[in-house]
């Protein structure tokens, strides 16, 4: 406890002189639980007080955690306990101070706030606090699904002890829980391995493929791509576009004969297929393609190249982006090198044809379990679509990427994203990723590494749009992808 109250103490310190405030009278109020979140908070707080801040605690319950309310009193702190009368005055009070530090609840808590506790967070909503500092989670956040139980105070840091939890890593939690800042407690090697992670800027680099020296435009990855639609003819340019600037040797497609002369019009480099395709080592289907009508039709034959398809990668054992109005065309069992990439309401739709009826408002609410159910059930690995991208592995494990910027809520901004994920998969087609190499050296297992690829796509697609600034539009993203893979392939080695 005394580890995980130096950590936040220091956090705070860092925190208030970053902002270029001083600390010698500087004013924080803890709000302190009944549990050792409450009592990590309270030791905090007595350690601020000998930094000569004055603290005060307000107690949300009956009881604290009796040594940490001791030191904190002997510190020469101030206790106010919490009631129904005095709430507002509190929250008044709380709401004044220079930092604010959210010690109710931790990560054990199920359910959210209750009461006086729960009243006095609403206000502090509205009288937003200069800087809230969580201990742990925040209060009302899931510590293991991210999901949200009202009200939660939103933080600016959320200080982790022992590892970062997954509920800061994934909607709506993450939302709420500012920057996530970990503090070592000397317990960090006895941990499992964390079955939800973030692949870093470095993470990135070691696993961006790269050309060789002896490389052609075949070793380096074919794309077939099944993509667009009368209806929707830009998804094509997009989908096809996005895989040439993102490292595929050559991209094929196939598709309706108008469609067809305009990607070729667009994007030159690809090669448009009127039959049988040639070689191809991975696909990407869906991408502005309707989903099936009712009536079964087909007038532009795209449903029915999407279906042969699915069965001939099946059947060879291909890796697959499958998005949009080809997730309606999936076998019951995918192999896990399918990459499906679902928004919110795709997903409801794709989970409530299997038998699991969810609405769309339900997944947004708990994605990150309605991810991992979804590639459990269908054996696919699952990207969900979202200000946070989650990408679940039917192991379970889960990769988490929120680089992106809220500009990428745009039309054709997945397009993008599936013809980046497409050219990766056609680079990773023929390499054993089961041999070792960059993911191994990662701590990535075998059956979680087509979920690594997926959420290297995920974070490349992010920061093209970060770079672009805003607004953005697809085109734009896609033209600021060469560059971040640029910036990120450095040192890379050819797979």
């Amino acid at each position: 406890m005394q580890r995980a109250a130096h950590g936040l103490a220091a956090a705070v310190v860092r925190e208030l002189k970053q902002r270029g405030r001083r600390l010698y009278g500087a004013s924080v109020t803890v709000l302190a639980g009944k549990g050792n979140n409450g009592g990590d908070g309270l030791f905090a707080a007595a350690k601020l007080a000998a930094r000569g801040m004055r603290t005060t605690a307000v107690l949300t319950a009956d009881s604290a955690h009796p040594e940490a309310l001791a030191a904190f009193l002997a510190a020469g702190g101030r206790e106010h306990r919490l009631t129904a009368e005095n709430v507002e005055d509190l929250a008044v009070l709380a709401a004044a101070d220079d930092v604010l530090i959210d010690a109710i609840l931790g990560t054990g808590a199920r359910g959210g706030l209750r009461g006086p506790a729960a009243e006095l967070v609403s206000l502090l909503q509205d009288l937003k606090p200069a800087l809230v500092v969580a201990c742990d989670i925040p209060s009302g956040v899931d510590a293991d699904t991210g999901e949200v139980h009202w009200p939660v105070l939103p933080g600016d840091v959320t200080v982790s002890f022992g590892g970062i939890k997954a509920g800061l890593l994934a909607d709506p939690g993450e939302g709420y829980a500012g920057r996530p800042v970990l503090a070592e407690i000397g317990i960090e090697d006895r941990l499992p391995m964390a079955s939800l992670r973030r692949l870093d800027a470095a993470d990135l680099a070691a696993l961006l493929p790269a050309p060789g020296r002896r490389d052609h435009k075949y070793s380096r990855g074919v794309l077939g791509v099944v993509a667009g639609s009368e209806r929707y003819p830009g998804a094509a340019m997009l989908t096809v576009g996005s895989a040439s600037v993102s490292g595929a040797g050559m991209v094929r497609y196939l598709g309706p004969d108008a469609v067809a002369r305009q990607v070729l019009a667009r994007v030159p480099e690809a090669i448009v297929e009127s039959g049988e395709p040639g070689r191809v080592q991975a696909w990407l289907l869906g991408s502005g393609i309707p989903a099936p009508s009712a009536d079964g039709d087909d007038g532009d034959g795209q449903h029915r190249r999407a279906r042969e398809v699915l069965a001939a990668a099946q059947a060879a054992g291909q890796p697959a982006v499958v998005d949009a109005g080809a997730l309606s065309l999936l076998p019951e069992r995918c192999p896990d090198k399918w990459i499906l990439t679902p928004h919110a309401g795709e997903l409801a739709a794709f989970l409530s044809a299997r038998g699991t009826s969810v609405s769309r408002d339900e997944v947004e609410s708990r994605p990150l379990h309605f991810a991992r159910l979804a590639a459990a059930d269908s054996g696919a690995t699952v990207l969900l679509k979202g200000a946070t991208t989650l990408v679940a592995s039917p192991s379970g494990t889960v990769f988490s990427q929120s680089e992106g910027t809220p500009w990428l809520a745009t039309a054709g901004s997945g397009d993008v994203l599936a013809g980046l994920l497409g050219a990766l998969a056609a680079q990773y087609a023929e390499t054993a990723l089961d041999d070792g190499g960059p993911f191994a050296a990662l701590g990535i297992a075998p059956e979680d590494r087509w979920a690594a690829v997926a959420a290297v796509g995920a974070s490349v697609h992010g920061r093209a749009g970060g770079s672009v600034g805003g607004p953005v539009t697809a085109r734009s993203v896609l033209g600021g992808i060469p560059a971040v893979i640029r910036k990120l392939g450095k040192g890379t080695t050819p797979v």
